[in-house]
């Protein structure tokens, strides 16, 4: 598998997973906040603070998915660079917050390395130029 293909999987990948979290947030809030890694979450009225991370989460899968059909791979590496922020940030209030240590590195702290390096591998490709392609195909 080539690195450009490898990075188009990955993105693809954290795109439609994000995508699913948020929708997961949105459909059923508290039973997917229990695998967030915090020892409580809201309820009741604040049950609200769910869905605003369903939403984000869906904007953020929406984003990703975007600018990888659009074929904006420069432009998507440099988003996913700076999605990977959001995992880092929820990795660091789940230990910040006596929350589960296995959840906040194995899913969170993961989670940012994966994006981080899904951006690495997009933001490392050179774009093929349109003569050395045609070149390379026909025989000399």
């Amino acid at each position: 598998m080539t690195m450009k293909r490898l990075a188009t999987v990955l993105a693809a990948i954290g795109g439609v997973f994000i995508f699913y979290v948020g929708v997961s947030y949105l459909v059923a809030p508290v039973a997917t906040a229990e695998g967030f890694g915090l020892p409580t979450w809201p309820e009741g009225r604040g049950e609200g603070f769910l869905a605003v991370k369903g939403v984000r989460d869906i904007g953020f899968g929406l984003v990703m998915l975007t600018l990888l059909f659009a074929g904006q791979r420069k432009a998507l590496g440099l988003t996913m660079a700076a999605i990977a922020f959001v995992p880092a940030g929820d990795m660091a209030v789940v230990l910040s917050k006596d929350g589960s240590t296995p959840t906040a590195f194995g899913v969170h702290g993961l989670t940012a390395l994966a994006v981080a390096f899904t951006a690495g591998l997009l933001l490392r490709e050179r774009p093929e130029a349109a003569g050395a392609t045609q070149a390379a195909s026909s025989p000399a």
